[in-house]
């Protein structure tokens, strides 16, 4: 099998090729590295079952050989960085996904979507299942990330009605892991970057907002699943157990002896103020479900900040 992975210099996409070529495929990453970097595949350099090419896939894309399975894992993921790329968002999230889809529809290949639980927006609904539809503003200033995510679920379901294009769609809530950016805006890293820096630990509104937290082993565990099943409508993949952010940063911090207090922020607008995934399907489907504890995945994470952050420092 040989797959070709868009977005795979970024977190999720170098995790997800370490587990294609564990199951033995053949690896083609594709990253214009606006937010993805290469020394997140620079264990796989001498690889002989992997290759690395600098590529927008929002520019018509081409690949040489047979392709069996296309991810799409392109696209920036966190608030700070679609904030920064808004326009490069939404055409990742449309024209990206139609050439991707083409080049699958071409090659007679298996498509996979990386999609969001940003598409639930603001949910009014707790879990959240995916039956649900979603409560989502489409003209906020989250709405680049929101928007181009749904438009990319529904193009990916044309394809598969109209093409028969054999397609799968997750639906990632909450990630953490090794090889998230310490600059990537999201809580985990935010509140490690700032621990580190003895900085005051920044807690939006009052820090009662939920978010579900699954360590990236466990979500790449559920998505390769997913993908070697027969389903195409979005699934929900995450971690059930909610915590508030305040309760986050508390465990965060426990992790640091000497950690700064923490101090409140004005919420963001449109920032969500419940997120938690139903995952019955996933179980039901795919016999999945986490089984990273958080306090091991934080200290995993913490551990590998710690030396991110100590690089940084000497190199400066």
């Amino acid at each position: 099998m040989r797959a070709v992975v868009t977005g795979g210099a970024g977190f999720l996409g170098s995790h997800l090729c370490d587990r294609l070529l564990a199951e033995g495929w053949e690896v083609l990453a594709l990253d214009n590295l606006i937010t993805g970097d290469e020394s997140n595949l620079i264990h796989l350099k001498g690889n002989s079952k992997f290759q690395f090419e600098r590529k927008d896939v929002n520019e018509p894309l081409s690949v040489v050989g047979s392709v069996d399975y296309v991810f799409h894992f392109a696209s920036p993921a966190s608030p700070p960085d679609y904030l920064k790329y808004p326009i490069e968002t939404l055409k990742v999230g449309s024209v990206a996904t139609m050439h991707t889809l083409e080049l699958a529809k071409a090659k007679s290949a298996k498509y996979f979507l990386a999609s969001t639980s940003e598409c639930y927006g603001d949910p009014v609904v707790s879990p959240q299942s995916e039956s649900y539809w979603g409560h989502v503003n489409p003209v906020g200033p989250r709405s680049v990330y929101d928007e181009a995510k749904r438009f990319a679920e529904a193009t990916t379901m044309a394809y598969h009605r109209y093409h028969a294009v054999d397609t799968h769609i997750v639906r990632i809530f909450n990630t953490y892991g090794p090889r998230m950016r310490l600059n990537d805006g999201r809580a985990l890293p935010n509140f490690v970057y700032q621990a580190l820096s003895g900085i005051p630990i920044t807690v939006y509104g009052d820090g009662k907002q939920t978010r579900s937290f699954c360590f990236v082993s466990d979500l790449i565990d559920g998505i390769y699943r997913l993908s070697q099943s027969d389903e195409h409508m979005p699934t929900n993949i995450g971690n059930p157990i909610e915590l508030t952010i305040y309760e986050f940063a508390v465990r965060v911090l426990s992790h640091f002896p000497n950690a700064p207090k923490i101090i409140f922020e004005p919420l963001p607008e449109d920032d969500p103020k419940q997120r938690r995934p139903d995952i019955s399907k996933a179980k039901r489907l795919l016999a999945w479900e986490p089984r990273v504890s958080l306090e091991e995945g934080l200290k995993t994470t913490i551990d590998f900040f710690k030396q991110q952050f100590a690089k940084t420092n000497v190199s400066r």
